[in-house]
């Protein structure tokens, strides 16, 4: 046998102990959907709630040590520039002393995991993965710069007050409920001015503190009726729709000065 053959056989010998040894590949795969992928509000909407289930699939089954996955879901709304102003009470009126603007933020967002976020990853992964409103990326126009500050910040904290108030931010450690080791559900509420718009689900999988793999899904809010037609008049057809709006207004004008004209 020449030393060549010789190299190559203990090479291939070396890769066979190495499988031999080596545990069989525990990948893991998300298989989410929602309840309904597209929501219809009308005029007299009130609020309501999606259901977001789904399962985790294994390549080979996990050892019973490997359980309980933690599981974090993040609900995030379309994006726009909104406006946090600070009012102070001056001579008996409450003036607009100073204003920060938030620059494409989620208008609506709602983070759910099976338990404290605190209690599935560590601070760096929870901050790098935007983990909990906490860590969500809020940017922020201060002056000439432009960038997201400290948790704690003033005005952070009270647009984040503002939207919970509205039902429009919302973080619940104990949404996502787990029906086998496997299987998960959870909610997703919906207010009664929830914004229209696309909205992005993203479902994260933990074990042991780490990642392990994630996926998106997603839903859209659209208006139907009346409101929805104006609306969609008003973005398609700008010139027609204020024609006719300043012909209505005229219209109305003309009808109520007869009918509570004086003779």
């Amino acid at each position: 046998m020449t030393r060549r053959a010789a190299s190559a056989l203990a090479i291939v010998a070396t890769a066979l102990l190495g499988l031999a040894f080596a545990g069989p590949a525990q990948a893991e795969k998300l298989i989410v959907s929602v309840s309904n992928a597209r929501v219809m509000v009308t005029p007299n909407y009130s609020g309501g709630e999606l259901v977001l289930f789904g399962s985790v699939e294994r390549d080979n089954p996990a050892p019973p040590e490997q359980f309980p996955y933690d599981l974090v879901v993040t609900v995030i709304g379309p994006r726009s520039d909104m406006v946090t102003r600070r009012k102070e009470r001056k001579f008996g009126i409450w003036i607009n002393m100073d204003s920060r603007q938030f620059l494409m933020v989620p208008s609506y967002l709602a983070v759910f995991s099976n338990r404290p976020i605190e209690a599935i990853a560590a601070a760096d992964v929870r901050r790098r993965q935007q983990l909990g409103i906490t860590h969500t990326l809020l940017t922020q126009r201060i002056g000439t710069d432009y960038a997201d500050v400290v948790a704690d910040d003033q005005f952070r904290t009270a647009f984040v007050r503002l939207r919970e108030e509205r039902g429009l931010y919302d973080e619940d450690p104990a949404a996502v409920k787990f029906l086998t080791p496997t299987l998960f559900r959870t909610g997703i509420p919906l207010p009664a001015e929830v914004p229209i718009g696309s909205y992005e689900v993203h479902i994260k999988l933990f074990g042991n503190g780490e990642l392990l793999t994630q996926t998106e899904t997603s839903f859209e809010i659209a208006k139907v009726g009346f409101e929805q037609f104006v609306a969609n008049a008003a973005k398609q057809h700008g010139i027609i729709y204020g024609l006719l709006t300043a012909l209505m207004a005229l219209a109305t004008g003309w009808m109520a000065s007869i009918v509570f004209r004086r003779d």
